[in-house]
């Protein structure tokens, strides 16, 4: 008895149709979302890595230039920020007066980019490779974010290793360039400030805390006449900023 197989044949209804039809649209849309996204992030990566890269061309820049950049009759210029003169820079914005001037001491250098940026100094944290200028305090915002890019900024406060608190900013990254590893920094690590005359003073880390970003109670220059160096980043989620509070070692 021979057996016939009969096969049914699937009827495709025109809703199935048009669900199909849907599929295939929501597929290519995800994959050119996919696309879209990974071109932005690493189109973000390149400018990230560019601009970050100019920070080691202007530390070479540093290292190679002369001892004698700062020389004494410059040093005799730089007011040391006492406790009085930091107390009269804070009031002063409560008068009419003109603010007092701490002259800075900074150098210039020509980056391969065309731009030319000045410095101030050297920030080195030999526990997480921390080595990178310093670029002086900027007055406005999109200055500060360009800035920022580039390398670590004086927020505010004294110059390199004199008296009173230098506050540093950096991107933390998350990818070991700028201050991404300072959130693991521990009491009695230390932080080493180069100034342009080549003088390295040792910073030791006495506290660290978060802060939400609106709180600056941590740029206070009121330091009883000592030396420190405030560093600032944010968390990992960007919501809070981790400051690291370090003193003259001695």
């Amino acid at each position: 008895m021979n057996q016939i197989l009969i096969t049914e044949k699937l009827y495709v209804t025109p809703e199935l149709k048009r669900k199909k039809k849907i599929y295939k649209i929501l597929f290519m849309i995800s994959i050119f979302l996919v696309i879209s996204l990974c071109s932005i992030y690493i189109y973000a990566e390149y400018d990230r890595n560019k601009d970050s890269g100019v920070s080691d061309e202007i530390l070479s820049s540093f290292l190679s230039s002369d001892d004698t950049l700062v020389g004494e009759e410059q040093n005799a210029l730089v007011v040391q920020l006492t406790q009085e003169v930091a107390e009269n820079i804070e009031e002063y914005q409560e008068t009419e007066e003109e603010p007092i001037e701490v002259a800075p001491s900074t150098a210039t250098f020509t980056a391969s980019n065309g731009k030319t940026y000045e410095y101030i100094g050297r920030v080195t944290i030999p526990k997480i490779n921390v080595d990178y200028a310093i670029l002086p305090q900027a007055s406005d915002i999109k200055t500060i974010e360009a800035l920022m890019k580039v390398s670590i900024i004086k927020f505010h406060g004294a110059d390199p290793n004199e008296v009173g608190n230098l506050c540093l900013v950096g991107h933390n990254y998350r990818n070991s360039r700028f201050f991404s590893k300072v959130p693991d920094l521990e009491v009695g690590d230390i932080v080493e400030i180069t100034d342009l005359s080549k003088r390295t003073i040792q910073y030791e880390v006495y506290d660290i805390h978060t802060v939400y970003p609106n709180n600056r109670d941590d740029t206070t220059q009121y330091t009883n006449g000592k030396r420190e160096v405030t560093l600032i980043t944010c968390t990992d989620d960007s919501e809070q900023r981790v400051i690291v509070k370090c003193r003259e070692k001695v």
